[in-house]
């Protein structure tokens, strides 16, 4: 009786537990359905989510469930699926949630309050979405929480004080957005905490809070790329678990507290670059040896290296260039066993390079220019079959190249210029992914290794300023040479045809006895070999005296005629067309007047509209004071720029010159200028177009910086040097002017121009080296232009304003961000103009470093593009903008 009782007890019980488990999957999988109604899917990545599919609703895409006591949902992972739309509290209705991973999407939203009723929710990663608007105070809320991951979002704002109560956070990350103000002392609080990044806040000026000092159990620290100021606090030396330790890129001041390196044993990477750090070197860097990236460059760091640096037996990066560091350079360092990056430039250096380097088997890159380095290049260096970049120029190494230096067989870049190098120049065979080699301005002699035609991908070669004798290898003209200096050496014989018309002349001088087209001997072989006798000599010398007098005559009158008809006192022209023009200068001179004047053209001078015999119209800009400049260079560095193809870059069709003036023939535009455009009362242009128009700008300055050969700047982008086609495709014009006018000429005027023209980036004033930050910055300009719709200079309030300190002063007042953008453009798009400005802001950040590179900025953009496009199918109302 007892037993079928029993029995019967747990039938009821089996029957129930399937009752409830059928309701309860019933009511998850009905949860699930309701959560996804409220996003929109636009590849159908939960098209499996569905009462119709015949998979269970744990099987679904992103779903997880555990599988006791019963069935039910703990995980959902929706990462890199292109979502949008709400994220909906209907997901709360999941009693054993634990995990939602939302990141990589195109959420557009403030931070979902609301997710904090899922009761046991652990982990929430909403990062990389467009999550925007304030951190608020009521994040205490998610007090269940271990892992809050808000990172690469639009979180503006200050960081409330209630972040303090989430008392359970393992991780917080914050990093990447517009966070402000000060960093409140709140983390004391988070004892469990082991990774917090608050890094890429460049809005974020504050010092770093002592409290982080007292969080025992962090592992991660990353505070790099912000705005942090004053001294390392000594307290991080109770940060006993730290592995990762990130202050780079800051405006932190004093030194590393000497007890910090020897107090953080477990520390993997320190990285404390590009600050303002000065003192000794860290004693007891490598305490715990499990050092693996030591970063210190660009601070002011004095003293030597201490010999311990050998205890770094797991150190794999070591970078201190651009300090004042000096003393020997620790000979131990160079055959540390897992060592790959030695970087040391820009020091004060001594030492050898000894022996022992060959034991450093993973080596790949060194760097020690500009340092006081001194004895010879040791054999062992060929030995080492992972370099593949040794730069060591403006030393004092001597004595002969070993045969074996270029033996790596990945080895790309050798750069060994400015030294006090004898002897010859070895045969490099083995080297044949060489690209760049340069041993300028040593004391080489001998003669050029043939060999160095073998070398397939050469692309870089430097010889100037040594003793090198014999002919230039006729195998070099085969190479695909962007760079090939032999000027001040000892060569003799015929240049390669392709040598001398590919690259300036310059490049040749110092080398009297060679000869060839356009130098000035003409080699043997182009001359009679022999006379035929003394009568025959004196008629051909009587009939060519009489010749070169006629022809004297003739064209004594001719330049007499064009120097003087017509009132054109323009001198003797010389022209080069790089396209089938059919015009002349003649036809030039008379077409550029006052009624094909397009105005002032700015920089060097104006530009002109002229139509050619076909009808084809061409836009000619007329440069005065361009320096010294010889015809044979003028030619070259106009033939570099007219060989860029890119859609984005003018084309650059031909030029005329004479002694006075020079004129470049570019391909006319018919859309006019993208300044034209903003300065109109009535501008309006859609944010899709304006977004394609600064993609279309950022991979034209990312070509010059980066692709072209050899890698130009543009030095002065604004709108209006972009032209717009029929289709708002923009096209960079005015580039490179430096090359052709020559660099003094361009920085006069350039300097004439800084103070009125908030184009120019501020170091302007201060650094006379030309470099792609310059170009950043400019571009940053013209891209706040498009989101904001205002011209780069507009006067307001009887002051005229530029459009940087206009767009800083506003975003930070409360709201400010909005009253950037361009009203005329719909709310769908604020938040990918608020993308756009955040990069326009890094662009013109005041510190050079901090700005991202144009290549950066393409892959920006194009993120930014494509969630505009998402943005724009759900705004069927916007017209095509009027221009």
């Amino acid at each position: 009786m007892a037993t079928t009782t029993f029995c019967t007890y747990l039938f009821l019980l089996s029957v129930s537990l399937s009752i409830f488990n059928l309701s309860s999957s019933s009511s998850e999988r009905d949860t699930l359905l309701s959560f996804k109604a409220s996003i929109v899917d636009s590849k159908k990545a939960l098209s499996g989510w569905s009462n119709t599919s015949s998979n269970h609703y744990c099987n679904w895409t992103g779903i997880t469930c555990s599988n006791t006591p019963l069935l039910s949902v703990i995980s959902i992972n929706l990462q890199s699926l292109n979502l949008s739309g709400d994220i909906s509290s209907s997901i709360c209705d999941l009693p054993n949630l634990s995990y939602l991973n939302l990141a990589d999407n195109i959420f557009n939203q403030p931070i979902p309050l609301h997710l904090s009723q899922c009761g046991s929710l652990e982990t929430l990663n909403l990062s990389t979405n467009l999550i925007w608007g304030t951190i608020p105070s009521q994040i205490s809320q998610f007090a269940s929480l271990r892992v809050l991951d808000l990172g690469r979002n639009h979180i503006e704002g200050n960081i409330p004080e209630s972040l303090g109560s989430l008392k359970n956070l393992q991780v917080l990350n914050m990093g990447s957005n517009l966070l402000s103000g000060s960093v409140p002392a709140v983390f004391g609080n988070l004892t469990k905490l082991e990774v917090l990044d608050l890094s890429q806040n460049p809005y974020l000026v504050s010092e770093i809070p002592e409290d982080i000092g007292e969080l025992e159990n962090l592992k991660q620290l990353l505070l790099q790329s912000s705005s942090f100021q004053g001294k390392i606090p000594d307290s991080l030396v109770g940060l006993v678990s730290l592995t990762h330790l990130d202050l780079s890129e800051n405006n932190l001041t004093g030194g590393v507290p000497q007890a910090l390196p020897s107090s953080l044993k477990n520390l993997v990477s320190l990285d404390v670059s590009q600050n303002k750090l000065l003192g000794p070197f860290p004693s007891g860097i490598c305490k715990g040896e499990g050092l693996v990236n030591l970063c210190l460059h660009s601070n002011s760091f004095n003293g030597s290296i201490p010999n311990s640096i050998d205890e770094c037996k797991s150190l794999e990066r070591f970078q201190v260039q651009n300090n004042a560091f000096s003393g020997d350079f620790p000979a131990a360092l160079w055959s540390l066993p897992k060592i790959k990056l030695i970087r040391v430039e820009n020091n004060r250096f001594s030492g050898q390079i000894p022996e022992s380097i060959s034991g450093a088997v993973q080596l790949e890159q060194v760097q020690l220019d500009n340092n006081s380095f001194a004895g010879k290049i040791p054999q062992g260096l060929g030995l080492v079959k992972s370099l593949y970049r040794f730069s060591a120029s403006l030393n004092r190494f001597d004595g002969e190249l070993p045969p074996n230096f270029c033996d790596s067989p990945v080895m790309s870049i050798v750069n060994l210029s400015h030294n006090s190098l004898s002897g010859q120049i070895p045969a490099l065979k083995k080297c044949r992914k060489l690209v760049s080699l340069s041993l300028a301005d040593n004391s080489l002699t001998g003669e050029i290794p043939s060999s160095l035609a073998e070398l397939p991908v050469l692309t870089y070669l430097d010889l100037s300023d040594n003793n090198l004798t014999g002919s230039i290898p006729q195998g070099l003209q085969n190479l695909k040479l962007a760079l090939f200096n032999v000027s001040f050496n000892q060569l003799s014989g015929k240049v390669p045809y392709s040598l001398i018309s590919g690259l300036p002349a310059s490049f040749l001088d110092g080398n009297p006895d060679l000869c060839g087209p356009g130098l000035p001997n003409s080699c043997s072989d182009d001359m009679p070999r022999r006379h035929i006798g003394s009568i025959t000599t004196l008629v051909c010398a009587l009939i060519s005296l009489a010749f070169v007098a006629g022809t004297a005559i003739v064209v004594g009158g001719f330049i007499l005629y064009r120097r003087y008809s017509k009132g054109n006192r323009v001198g003797v022209w010389r022209s080069v067309f790089f396209y089938p023009l059919r015009i002349t200068e003649h036809d030039l001179l008379v077409g550029m007047n006052e009624k094909s004047s397009m105005g002032n053209a700015g920089f060097f001078g104006r530009v002109y509209v002229v139509s050619l015999p076909s009808g084809e119209l061409v836009a000619v800009k007329k440069l005065v004071n361009f320096g010294n400049q010889s015809s044979k260079s003028l030619k070259a560095e106009v033939k570099t720029l007219a060989k860029i193809r890119h859609k984005n870059v003018v084309k650059i069709l031909g030029f005329c010159h004479s002694d006075e003036s020079v004129f470049l023939i570019y391909e006319y535009l018919h859309g006019g200028s993208l300044g034209d455009l903003i300065s109109r009362q009535n501008f309006q242009l859609q944010w899709v177009v304006r977004l394609k128009i600064a993609i279309g700008v950022a991979q034209g300055l990312a070509y010059l910086h980066k692709d072209y050969v050899p890698h130009l700047l543009h030095r002065n982008v604004k709108s209006s040097n972009i032209l717009l086609d029929a289709n708002f495709e923009p096209k960079l014009t005015d580039f490179a002017l430096d090359r052709v006018v020559g660099e003094a000429s361009f920085q006069s005027i350039l300097n004439s121009e800084a103070a009125s023209s908030c184009y120019i980036a501020p170091e302007n004033g201060y650094s006379k080296k030309a470099t792609e930050q310059l170009d950043s910055y400019s571009f940053g300009v013209v891209l706040l232009e498009l989101v904001s719709g205002r011209q780069a200079e507009e006067t307001e309030s009887s002051d005229s304003v530029d459009i940087v300190k206009w767009v800083r002063r506003k975003v930070n007042i409360a709201n400010g961000v909005h009253q950037v953008l361009d009203p005329k453009i719909s709310n769908t798009f604020h938040q990918e103009m608020i993308g756009a400005l955040d990069i326009a802001l890094r662009c013109t950040s005041v510190v050079p470093e901090k700005r991202p590179s144009m290549v950066e900025v393409v892959r920006s953009l194009q993120s930014l593009e494509s969630r505009s496009c998402i943005a724009n199918l759900h705004e069927p109302n916007e017209e095509p903008s009027p221009v």
